[in-house]
């Protein structure tokens, strides 16, 4: 009997992670974004300036995947890229004001989407999608040799992050 891709969990995630990103880089194109700029946004939202390759690493992309989306939001305002004066192939990023002010939006946006994305789900549901998930990614690195770094679990439900 074929594989029914369209019964199975994987493609229902993929289907979900392909509407809740269609979701968000709509309220992104909104706020001048595009997908993808917020994680750098807001793997820079500590205030301490990062390496390009400590971004990669943060984001889990390759470098030039990063250096490409930090031309972009150096070319928008929203980050500052300096060379280092002591090795010039060292360049360090850090967020203006204008990328700065952004992070707000950002979580806004987010919670709207996380929002609209469980409606109708209760708590309980909430938790346990979370749990069915974290597990789904947790297998997926598995198979490639990479294990999840741990994280709480008792993540906080949308209506109180909301507050």
């Amino acid at each position: 009997m074929p594989f029914d891709l369209a019964k199975s969990a994987t493609h229902r995630l993929a289907r979900a992670a392909k509407a809740q990103r269609a979701r968000s880089g709509a309220h992104l194109t909104a706020i001048g974004l595009y997908p993808g700029q917020e994680h750098v946004l807001k793997a820079l939202s500590t205030g301490e300036a990062k390496t390009m390759s400590a971004l990669a690493a943060e984001l889990g992309v390759q470098p030039p995947t990063v250096t490409k989306m930090v031309t972009r939001l150096a070319a928008g305002g929203f980050v500052l890229r300096q060379t280092s004066e002591v090795d010039g192939r060292l360049a360090r990023v850090s967020l203006t004001e204008t990328g700065r002010a952004l992070l707000g939006d950002i979580d806004k946006l987010y919670k709207r989407v996380e929002k609209e994305a469980l409606a109708g789900f209760d708590d309980k549901d909430r938790k346990r999608i979370r749990k069915l998930l974290k597990k789904m990614e947790k297998n997926l690195l598995a198979a490639q040799g990479i294990d999840l770094p741990e994280e709480p679990d008792d993540l906080l439900d949308i209506e109180e992050a909301a507050e």
